[in-house]
């Protein structure tokens, strides 16, 4: 098997993994009675955790970037089904807040941008891979545990808990420390990635609604090149 059939077979999986998300939270929604955002949170969880299948990928080869397709798919049915998709779409039913289909190009369409700098600029490096992993971990348990679970409320540019923060520095921590080892062992440094991971912590605190999807990775990437 050479190079480009490889590779090809790698993305493959990826778009296997990515495409059975929306169809699973869309049944836990629909006949389990999954909240919509605890399943849009487990969508995000999922997205971020594609990286997992980027050691499959050879490298030094033009077909390394087809670890993206997946995202790049998305990015043109996160558009299409942003301006036109009923209401009972999978992709409105189970990625968005309230329902309304045009949520699909902020957060949404702003992860899925992220994901593509992350594999193409940054392919298989610290900043993205860190980036991936805090984006998808932390920025996914905050909400479900600021929510359900949160008492101690504060405010800066949007509503947040203690205690959701506290869940956004675990996973962040936690999904950090576990890609790069698995991902780029060379770089793997736990106290720089924890360092990180509380900076990330701190800038999703203060960052508004839909905005973090942008903030947070730009921060961590920022924070890998200075640290």
């Amino acid at each position: 098997m050479d190079t480009l059939q490889h590779n090809a077979l790698a993305a493959l999986l990826t778009f296997v993994y990515v495409f059975s998300v929306p169809p699973l939270m869309d049944y836990l929604v629909t006949s389990r009675g999954l909240p919509r955002d605890i399943s849009r949170k487990i969508t995000h969880i999922c997205a971020g955790s594609v990286i997992v299948f980027l050691p499959l990928f050879i490298d030094g080869d033009w077909t390394q970037y087809l670890n993206i397709a997946v995202f790049a798919v998305w990015a043109l049915l996160l558009v299409q089904k942003g301006l036109f998709a009923a209401d009972d779409d999978q992709a409105v039913k189970t990625m968005t807040r309230t329902g309304d289909r045009k949520e699909l190009l902020r957060g949404t369409l702003y992860f899925v941008v992220v994901a593509m700098i992350c594999g193409t600029l940054y392919y298989k490096q610290f900043e993205g891979v860190l980036a991936m992993a805090i984006l998808g971990w932390g920025d996914g348990l905050a909400p479900i545990v600021g929510t359900r679970l949160g008492k101690i409320k504060y405010e800066v540019l949007s509503p947040k808990t203690v205690e959701g923060s506290l869940a956004f520095f675990a996973g962040a921590a936690g999904a950090g420390l576990f890609f790069v080892q698995l991902i780029v062992p060379e770089a793997f440094d736990a106290g720089r990635i924890i360092l990180i991971a509380l900076i990330a912590t701190v800038v999703e605190g203060v960052s508004p609604r839909e905005v973090d999807n942008i903030a947070i990775p730009v921060t961590v990437i920022a924070a890998a090149s200075f640290l």
